[in-house]
């Protein structure tokens, strides 16, 4: 079905561009330079994108709205699920896909990508059973249907994977049904993402089931141990054989309440095994599936990169000031606490005690609690204070600052720690600066990762000494900013007004 040369292709129709795996597969069609039209239920709720990506209004409970959208496609991806829904979600994904596949058919679309869910035996959960059906459905339209059958997607995001690091993250100890020894064969996102990309170009005749999965054959428990060890905690894993479905998925609600209505209806599907059973996508398709250490690791990296790339000056605005919110706010999984100032020199004066921070310049304020806080992780195993900084005047990225180590650094900008100290979690500060009309703003950042309980426990706990001391930093650092180079003593005129997050 690949597009002959010098030839564009025809819009490409993309549902659930919304959702974790709708909105990942945007990006990658954009970046092949394909032309999306995008249904949803809200377009006014939609980010903008590439100039090749058109949205358009639809439901697909709807038929009426869906042919207008379907005018000119040549390939439709259906990636729909009602499972969120109160009513019964059965029923409705049943009428979605129907009203899909008809109206595909009238317009003369020649292909659906549908991704599904992987299973096997007359006595599958309603989950499973609901999300083979569609595919059934689609396919039964004459339209020709390739449905990808996948078990748990890891990738930051991805429903099942979120509900399984949630429990290693809040329970040290899980006394946990016979089902966590369940073999499936997860997934990482990239790939599920690159079949569903080669799935616009690969030649087939008549509709097709492909089975996909990573490398490995694991249990829910080995997936948890895995995770547990990459986030450096030790967990205790107790299967019980009194623990049926039900009451694991009333178990979850009370330890994951964000996923409960969701989650409970994964649960039923648990214990049965999600594996590949048929092989035929590994000669149809060119893609050789990671296996679950490599994408657990990947799926950390990709979530550190994506909110190392926030910029906290244009996420809170500096120009209004906020009242201070205990504990600050959460960004994903990450606890954040961030406040500017204003100065009234250039970025460059603004940065020059920044990027001077740390060793013999120390961190401008409590420098003896910091001394101690070091001495504290020195006892405690840890690096202590004692590294110093290799160049007093210019970190440089991977470089050791005191007990912390230089992430990101760009002149006169920004400046992002990674802590190296013992924590029950992962640490950042961040410092930022922005040329404005009266001078420059200093944005300074404090980010949390907590590990389990404890790592919330000690976030909360010291955010009244931690804010107490970045302020006075942030504080000491405008006014050093101020001063003339050489002098310690602040000039006057400096901003005090401190913007709080």
């Amino acid at each position: 079905m690949s597009s002959a040369p010098g030839t564009q292709r025809p819009p490409i129709l993309l549902t659930g561009a919304t959702g974790y795996i709708g909105g990942r597969l945007l990006r990658a069609l954009e970046e092949r330079g394909e032309r999306v039209r995008c249904l949803t239920r809200r377009p006014e709720a939609f980010t903008s994108h590439r100039n090749t990506t058109t949205v358009v209004a639809g439901d697909v409970l709807e038929i009426e709205s869906l042919r207008p959208a379907m005018r000119g496609v040549e390939t439709a991806y259906y990636l729909v699920h009602s499972m969120t829904s109160a009513a019964s979600f059965e029923e409705q994904d049943r009428r979605g896909a129907a009203n899909f596949a008809a109206a595909a058919r009238e317009a003369g679309v020649r292909r659906i990508v549908y991704l599904g869910g992987l299973g096997a035996g007359s006595d599958l959960s309603s989950h499973l059973t609901s999300r083979q059906e569609v595919g059934r459905i689609l396919a039964d339209s004459g339209v020709q249907t390739i449905e990808f059958r996948a078990s748990i997607v890891i990738g930051s995001g991805s429903l099942s994977f979120e509900m399984l690091r949630k429990l290693v993250e809040r329970l040290p100890v899980m006394v946990t049904p016979r089902w966590v020894r369940t073999k499936a064969q997860p997934i990482a996102i990239e790939d599920v993402l690159d079949y569903l990309v080669a799935a616009l170009d690969v030649e087939l005749e008549g509709s097709a089931v492909f089975e996909i999965g990573g490398a490995d054959r694991v249990s829910y428990e080995e997936l948890m141990r895995e995770y547990a060890r990459q986030l450096g905690v030790r967990r205790w894993i107790i299967p019980v054989p009194f623990l049926t479905a039900r009451l694991s998925s009333l178990w979850l609600g009370l330890v994951t309440p964000v996923y409960a209505r969701v989650g409970r209806k994964l649960i039923d599907s648990l214990p049965h095994e999600t594996v590949v059973r048929d092989a035929s996508a590994i000669q149809a398709f060119p893609i050789r599936a990671r296996g679950y250490r490599e994408a657990i690791a990947r799926a950390l990296a990709n979530e550190d990169r994506e909110f190392a790339e926030t910029r906290w000056s244009d996420a809170v605005s500096s120009a209004s000031p906020r009242p201070e919110r205990y504990g600050g706010v959460r960004h994903g999984k990450r606890l954040v606490y961030s406040r500017s100032i204003d100065v009234r020199v250039s970025a460059a004066q603004a940065f020059r005690p920044i990027r001077r921070i740390g060793g013999e310049t120390g961190w401008y304020f409590g420098n003896r609690l910091w001394r101690l806080r070091g001495f504290i992780d020195l006892l405690a195993g840890g690096v202590g204070v004692r590294r110093g900084r290799r160049d007093p005047e210019t970190p440089t990225v991977g470089s050791a600052l005191d007990f912390w180590r230089v992430e990101a650094y760009e002149p006169n900008q920004l400046l992002r720690l990674q802590a190296e100290m013992k924590l029950p979690g992962r640490a950042w500060l961040q410092f930022e600066v922005d040329t404005a009309d009266h001078g420059s703003t200093i944005r300074q950042t404090a980010i949390f990762h907590p590990t389990g309980l404890l790592g919330t426990a000690y976030w909360y706990g010291l955010f009244v000494v931690h804010s107490w001391i970045f302020k006075g930093m942030l504080a000491k650092i405008a006014g050093a900013a101020q001063a003339p180079e050489g002098s310690r003593r602040p000039l006057p005129g400096v901003t005090t007004g401190l913007d709080d997050v």
